[in-house]
């Protein structure tokens, strides 16, 4: 799925992506949607159980504003 489908889809969730394409900064540009769900700790657990290889995991639409996001 494109990523552009993807933000379609899944806006205002988090969602776990196998990745199958990256562009030069490492975006997804197309990926398999594996988990999806507005709790990203949820996400996270499913990543544990899953393990893919090259994922990313995103949070699609508007990040909140009470959120903190470490890089």
């Amino acid at each position: 799925m494109k990523w552009e489908q993807i933000k379609e889809k899944f806006d205002g969730e988090w969602v776990l992506i196998e990745c199958i394409e990256v562009d030069d900064s490492f975006q997804v540009v197309e990926g398999e949607v594996l988990y999806h769900d507005p709790d990203k700790d949820k996400v996270y657990r499913k990543l544990l159980e899953l393990r893919p290889k090259r994922y990313a995991i995103e949070y699609v639409g508007e990040i909140p504003k009470d959120l903190a996001v470490m890089l």
